[in-house]
Order: structure tokens, then sequence, then C-alpha cells
């Protein structure tokens, strides 16, 4: 009986077909050397990104089984780093400031976290979006890579498809091979520009009290805002699941902006020191 397939073999197969030509087409690069690449330039930027904040913006939209929204909720955070780690300040509910009480209790609360996470070890470089794609690529099988255009930026992109067959460790490798997609990386940042993932199979969490229904996506979009930095500006969530007998549908509406440099001062402001 033949094993699965290793993640070896599959970077050698990705190797295989980002070495071919296309007529006349400058040589694509090998999938191994193009990450390394990326995750080097993410390491980099993470560390960078400690100097910014910005707004976020997230929407939930509930839907009915006919895919009508039932309600909205819209919460709006100031987001900073510290040691590596994303901390959301709430500012606004449904496009109204939060009211004078919230706004303690949340002071409150990021003064804290400010302060657990100034303890931890530095966490830039660790995951985010390099870290799910190298994850993904130990499940899946790749595909069609090519050069295109992104936003008039020269781009690498290529498909890919779970292998059913492939070794997986924990819940989230076991989802992914059950999901396909496609990856844009920008050719001369090295920088994950877009990434599009599916669900293709129902996919059960917590035994079989809950589960991930198929045509579950996601699709997020990173932007450069200068200084050669790119961050996240867009992620778009359609999400289906099932609890016990209750199913819920969503769409989720992530936007991020207003993207300026982090300074002292702004820290005071967003979590004052204890008194």
């Amino acid at each position: 009986m033949n094993s699965a397939p290793t993640y070896v073999t599959t970077c050698l197969n990705v190797i295989a077909l980002f070495t071919q030509y296309n007529a006349g087409a400058q040589q694509m690069p090998d999938l191994p050397t193009l990450l390394k690449d990326v995750a080097a330039h993410q390491r980099l930027l993470d560390q960078i990104r400690e100097n910014y904040t910005y707004h976020r913006i997230r929407q939930v939209d509930d839907l009915d089984k006919n895919g009508a929204v039932t309600k909205t909720e819209t919460i709006e955070r100031e987001v900073f780093f510290v040691n590596g780690r994303q901390i959301g300040r709430i500012v606004k509910k449904n496009g109204v400031p939060i009211s004078p009480s919230e706004e303690k209790a949340e002071q409150e609360r990021i003064r804290k976290q400010v302060e657990s996470f100034s303890k931890l070890p530095d966490a830039a470089g660790t995951g985010g979006r390099v870290g799910l794609i190298a994850e993904i690529l130990k499940v899946v099988n790749v595909s069609n890579p090519r050069r295109l255009q992104l936003n008039g930026r020269a781009t690498l992109a290529f498909d890919f498809a779970g292998d059913r067959h492939a070794a997986a460790h924990g819940m989230e490798q076991n989802a992914e091979k059950k999901s396909a997609g496609t990856v844009w990386i920008d050719e001369a940042d090295r920088q994950v520009a877009r990434l599009e993932v599916r669900l293709d199979d129902n996919f059960h969490v917590g035994g079989f009290l809950g589960s991930v229904q198929k045509g579950t996506r996601i699709v997020v979009e990173q932007s450069p805002i200068g200084d050669g930095l790119w961050m996240e500006t867009a992620n778009e969530q359609h999400v289906e699941a099932r609890l016990v007998v209750k199913r819920y549908r969503q769409n989720v509406h992530i936007k991020d902006v207003d993207f300026k440099r982090f300074d002292v001062e702004s820290l005071q402001k967003i979590s004052p020191p204890s008194r």
C-alpha cells in the first residue's frame, strides 16, 4: 500500500510546477524559496508594524436560510501592538461612541492587557498569513502557478486543494484538508497580497456537537501603506455553522483604515497608567 504523500513530496511537486516555462515567459521561482522570502520580509515588517496604530471596523450580518440579513452589528476598535500581540480598544458600537462608563471599563481592560503583554516574549513574526499558508501547504496539492497583475503590481499566484490522503496534525490542518483556494504574492515585496480559502466539505468541531459547513469562505487582502509596510486592509468571511440543532449563517466584513505612526503619547491616551 502506498504511504500518504509527505510534506517533502508536496514541496517537490510544487517545485516542479513552479519551474515550468510558459512560452516565452520568465521562469517561475520555486515555492519553498518564495515562502522563505515572504516569511523573512514578514518578520522584518512585524517589527515596523509595532510603530503603527489603525482603526478596525467589523460588521457582522446574521442571515436567514435564504441569505437575507436579519440583524447587523458593527464594532469599531483602535488597534495597536505590544510585543507583537494585537490589542483592540473599542471606540464605537453600531456607529455610536461608547458611553463614559463603557470607556472607563475599556481603558482598564486595555491597561491590564498592555501590562500583561509587556511581560511576554516578543511574538512578532510568528504565525499570521505566512504561517497559515505554510500550514495549508502541508496538506494540499498546488497547481496552476502563474504571473498576473493585481492592483497594478506584478504578482505570483497559485491554486491549492486539500489532499484527503495527507497526514494532518491538529484540528486546523484537518480542516485545511477539506479546503481549496488561491494565494497571491506580490513579486517585488514578497508579501501576501490576497488569500482566498473555501471549505469544500463539512468539518466537525467538538465531536458531533458542532460543525463548520461546506461553503464557508474567507478572503483576506493586504496592501502597502508606506515605509515598505504591508497591512491587512480587508477581510470578508461567509460562515455557515451548526451547533447541536441550530444553524448559524453570517457574513463578516472587516476593514482596516486610518493607519498612523504610533508614539508614546498615543499609548498614554489608549492605556493611561494606573494610579
